[in-house]
């Protein structure tokens, strides 16, 4: 039997496990050729009332299911696709729907997605009157060539514009989303890139490498693409220039000056997060019956609006063999030493259960561990698969 909001709250559980709220929006004005995210091609105006709906009552649904009855929710993110698309109204009407089911922490981090071809500074204002109190804006290059040949919808100078309405809107904390690797780009358009996304002053970076994913137009018709001599001095040229303006990794592709992703840092420690919307996955852990579950969402939007249609449309308890693979697979990525009593916090595994690959991974460079704490080497960062395989 399903408890009022009343009860829920009463009954706020003090959970070691950090809980996040992930939210999917599947539609872009257009698909880029390199993106394999589940997005879709927006053909006619949003259903934002319709998927709003369905949105909460996908959620309701979650918490009938799943072991969340109380819990907290830390941070908010609102990704895509393009969620920007969507009114601040909408996303109004979203966040105040979900806190009637979910309780906020005080400091809750709220973030959401924005492209710089899809907003101006009145739809901004609204995202942050609405409860957005971060943004992650996808620039991928301020060259305007390079953006054509990622099939972008805004040029460089519309980059620019896009995070001056948001400054100007009142957000002081957002990510910039960039990218290296792009067809035909030299070290020098790389720092460009850089150096002038450190002039607007972000609070986090979002710095990875172009890479060719299955499904994907750039997959089936390779653009001309830097060589890995020339992909690896861009790494190193750009690491060491962020450095040298304060900008450090504290995960492969996550560099901020001193204000980390409270969302991003809780998908690397191996928290818990719910999923809804169109594909969103989730991942809860229950600490009474010691089982890890993954859960997925049907993934096109026309099925999930289909009302006959159930929104989750896979679920699988993690087996102890998977769980210490699956745990590594996001804590490795980060730079800081990561103490060895997260891993049996939030696997509910001894450190025995890893001891052997750990030692395997020490002989071979990747990894250091002491009885408190471990962390992934230079080596280890840039050879990260064949750190993991050893957890396999």
């Amino acid at each position: 039997m399903r408890h009022s909001n009343s009860e829920t709250f009463m009954q706020n559980i003090i959970h070691p496990i950090p809980l996040s709220l992930y939210i999917h929006i599947p539609w872009c004005v257009k698909k880029c050729p390199y993106c394999d995210f589940n997005s879709h091609n927006l053909k006619t105006a949003i259903p934002e009332t319709d998927y709003i709906n369905a949105l909460i009552t996908d959620l309701q649904q979650d918490l009938q299911q799943l072991p969340i009855m109380g819990r907290e929710i830390h941070s908010v993110f609102i990704g895509g696709g393009t969620p920007s698309l969507l009114s601040p109204d909408s996303v109004a009407k979203l966040l105040e729907e979900i806190q009637k089911h979910l309780r906020f922490t005080k400091e809750i981090e709220i973030t959401l997605e924005a492209n710089p071809g899809t907003v101006e500074q009145l739809k901004f204002q609204g995202f942050r009157e609405a409860g957005i109190n971060r943004l992650s804006i996808g620039i991928q290059s301020f060259n305007s060539d390079k953006l054509k040949a990622l099939g972008r919808i805004h040029d460089g100078q519309e980059a620019i514009k896009a995070v001056e309405a948001a400054q100007w809107a009142g957000f002081t904390n957002f990510n910039l989303d960039l990218m290296y690797g792009l067809p035909q780009q030299n070290v020098a358009e790389t720092i460009y890139d850089l150096e002038t996304a450190l002039t607007l002053n972000p609070t986090h970076l979002s710095w990875y490498q172009l890479t060719l994913e299955a499904n994907t137009a750039f997959y089936h018709h390779p653009p001309p693409l830097p060589t890995d001599d020339v992909l690896w001095e861009m790494q190193l040229a750009g690491q060491a220039f962020l450095a040298s303006r304060g900008f450090h990794p504290y995960e492969i592709s996550a560099y901020s000056h001193d204000l980390p992703s409270q969302h991003n840092l809780n998908y690397w420690h191996f928290g818990d997060y719910l999923g809804i919307g169109a594909g969103a996955h989730g991942k809860i852990t229950d600490l009474s019956n010691h089982t890890i579950t993954r859960t997925w969402k049907t993934k096109h939007p026309k099925a999930y609006l289909d009302a006959a249609t159930p929104f989750i449309t896979g679920q699988k308890n993690l087996s102890r063999e998977e769980i210490p693979l699956e745990f590594m697979l996001n804590a490795l990525r980060l730079y800081q030493p990561i103490a060895l009593d997260l891993f049996t916090q939030r696997s509910g595994l001894q450190i025995d259960a890893v001891l052997t690959q750990l030692k395997t991974a020490r002989a071979r460079g990747l990894l250091d561990f002491d009885d408190s704490m471990m962390v992934t080497t230079d080596l280890g960062k840039r050879y990260l698969n064949d750190l993991l395989q050893i957890f396999l």
